[in-house]
């Protein structure tokens, strides 16, 4: 007679078959990620499928994610230096600028030069906006010519006499400091007036313009730029006390606007760009036929880790992202080649 064998299952080999056996009637169920299986994978994607992706796409695209075509841009200081920096990179990119300054020949002279074959424009206006009056004059103009702002760009500034500070004896360091027929109360009031107060006073009155451009713009945020410097963020003087403390005060006034102007339920951004060391008329003392100044890459090859000053690309990247990002607001843009970093900051 033969004999019957029975397969006997060991303990795990049985509750690996039990799952075997329930699982399709539990993943019908429950989750289908519980168990590892992405139901979409094998489902067709729709042609609405296929389009959002397209456009999700398209929406990541340079020239939208820093498109200022057509928006229009006032830019104190806007003859020379970083001013020209980001007068080009918003008037190449579609912007119409308007620059001012003091000095209506070298506006002028930056209009003819940098404002031809280009997508956008350069117009010059002469204004010297430590001026109330003068503000109001601005305002009146930009207001009869266009309706909005949709950037303001405060970055006018000048710097302060320098001082001698490797002094080691306290009677010899007052006599640097104090005793200095230089070291006036009158430096300080210019300085503050011309790199703070003016930032102040031009960021308020065309709060209304501002606002307008962001109600004319789709899903765009006018915005505020102040120029401030590193100056302001290291913990050294650098031999000048009344430029670094005012370009402190400028980036502390920047947190103050962007809160305020927050708090005021206003759609306009306000922000600051320190920057490290970039040729400018105040950083060389002079400007080429161009209207550019240059400093050579040794001055900075051991004080900044990039071991070299500023470039027009550097500056122009950074303006275009703080002017675009709508997320952007009450910061500070730090582009020096990385002085803080070495420097350390207060």
């Amino acid at each position: 007679m033969p004999r019957l064998y029975t397969t006997v299952l060991s303990k795990k080999q049985t509750i690996r078959r039990s799952i075997l056996l329930i699982r399709p009637k539990l993943c019908s169920l429950l989750p289908s990620r519980q168990f590892g299986i992405n139901s979409t994978r094998k489902a067709p994607v729709s042609d609405k499928t296929k389009i959002a992706a397209s456009e999700s796409n398209q929406s990541l695209k340079l020239e939208k994610l820093f498109n200022v075509k057509d928006k229009v841009a006032l830019i104190t200081g806007g003859g020379s230096g970083i001013g020209l920096m980001a007068a080009q990179a918003l008037a190449v990119n579609g912007a119409k600028v308007y620059i001012t300054g003091r000095t209506a020949n070298k506006l002028e002279r930056v209009a003819s030069l940098y404002g031809n074959n280009i997508s956008g424009k350069i117009i010059p206006l002469a204004a010297d906006v430590t001026e109330k009056d003068e503000i109001r004059r601005l305002v009146s103009e930009i207001s009869t010519r266009e309706g909005y702002l949709s950037i303001l760009m405060n970055n006018a500034g000048i710097s302060s006499q320098t001082q001698d500070t490797e002094r080691k004896d306290a009677s010899e360091l007052r006599e640097t400091l104090f005793d200095d027929p230089a070291a006036t109360f009158d430096e300080w009031d210019e300085v503050f007036r011309e790199n703070v107060s003016h930032i102040f006073f031009m960021t308020t009155a065309f709060l209304p313009l501002l606002q307008r451009g962001s109600e004319v713009g789709d899903g765009w945020s006018s915005t505020v730029l102040n120029t401030t410097s590193m100056s302001g963020i290291v913990k050294m003087a650098q031999h000048h006390f009344a430029y670094n403390a005012s370009k402190a005060a400028a980036i502390h006034l920047t947190k103050l606007l962007a809160q305020q102007v927050s708090s005021s339920k206003l759609r306009v951004r306000v922000n600051n760009i320190a920057p490290g060391p970039f040729p400018s008329e105040m950083t060389t003392g002079e400007s080429d036929e161009k209207q550019k100044s240059f400093i050579p890459d040794e001055k900075y090859r051991v004080k900044v880790p990039v071991a070299r000053p500023g470039r027009d690309e550097d500056m122009a990247g950074a303006v275009l992202f703080a002017v675009c990002n709508q997320y952007f607001n009450g910061q500070t843009v730090v582009i020096d080649g990385g002085y803080v970093l070495a420097a350390g900051s207060a």
